[in-house]
């Protein structure tokens, strides 16, 4: 069942990527944020195989928004002076 969702990831992300830059932003999101929880079900139902598989094709597909965040999160956060 977890590779049926898989799938079905995978062809949502490619339809996001053919809409309209604009349009892109919520919908992406809620696709880089559902990625974690799929490949944790594929790694019980499927191995640790399908997993790096996945962690390949994550990371492929969502190259710039994963350094966005990874940027975003590693900056110090300004305290009071």
């Amino acid at each position: 069942m977890s590779l049926i969702a898989a799938i079905l990831w995978v062809l949502a992300t490619t339809a996001v990527a053919m809409l309209p830059v604009e349009r892109h932003f919520v919908p992406g999101r809620i696709l880089l944020f559902i990625a974690p929880f799929l490949l944790v079900w594929m790694g019980f139902e499927l191995g640790w195989m399908a997993v790096a598989f996945g962690l390949f094709a994550v990371g492929s597909m969502y190259r710039r928004p994963i350094k966005y965040y990874w940027t975003k999160w590693r900056q110090p956060t300004e305290g009071p002076q």
